[in-house]
C-alpha cells in the first residue's frame, strides 16, 4: 500500500530548503523542477496567462528520497498567495538519542525550538523545533517499548 509523503511549500526558498533538507535528512534529491522546465503548451495550466520571467526559477515540483520515506516540495504557483505551513508537524524516529539530537540541532539552527528535546514516556528522547523555513518536526530519538 502507498505510503503518504509530506508535501511542502514554500514562498520561493524551496531550493534552498530541500538542499538543507537533503543534507540535514540524508536523502536524495531525485527531481527540481522549475515553473520554467514547463512546455509552454502548460505554462497557462498552472494558473492561466504565460508566467513571468520571475516566476521561471520557482520550484515546481521537489523530489527527496529518504532512507525510510520521501518528501516532496514545492514554491506556491505564482499568483496563488502564500499563508504558511499551518497545522502539521513532521514526525521522524531515530533508532538512537544521538541521531535524533544531530537532526534536532540541525533543524534548530536559525528556527525555533518549541519543546527542547528531553526523554519522555514514549522515547528515551523528543523535541519539537519550527525551522527556519517554517516547518515544525517532532524528533524522537531511540523509542521505549510499550
Amino acid at each position: 500500500m502507498p505510503q503518504p509523503i509530506p508535501y511542502l511549500s514554500f514562498n520561493g526558498n524551496c531550493v534552498e530548503a530541500v538542499r538543507f533538507y537533503e543534507k540535514v535528512l540524508e536523502g536524495d534529491l531525485r527531481a527540481l523542477m522549475t515553473y520554467g522546465d514547463l512546455p509552454a503548451s502548460d505554462a497557462s495550466a498552472c494558473g492561466g496567462p504565460p508566467l513571468p520571467e520571475s516566476a521561471k526559477r520557482l520550484i515546481m515540483h521537489a523530489y527527496l528520497v529518504m532512507k525510510d520515506g520521501a518528501l516532496m516540495a514545492g514554491d506556491c504557483p505564482p499568483g496563488t498567495p502564500y499563508d504558511g505551513m499551518k497545522g502539521v508537524m513532521l514526525a521522524m524516529t531515530y533508532p538512537s538519542i544521538g541521531e535524533a539530537m544531530c537532526v534536532f540541532n540541525a533543524l534548530a539552527e536559525g528556527g525555533n525550538i518549541t519543546m527542547p528535546l528531553a526523554p519522555t514516556f514514549w522515547a528515551k528522547a523528543f523535541g519539537m523545533v519550527t525551522d527556519r523555513f517554517g516547518v515544525s518536526w517532532g524528533i524522537n530519538g531511540e523509542e521505549i517499548p510499550v
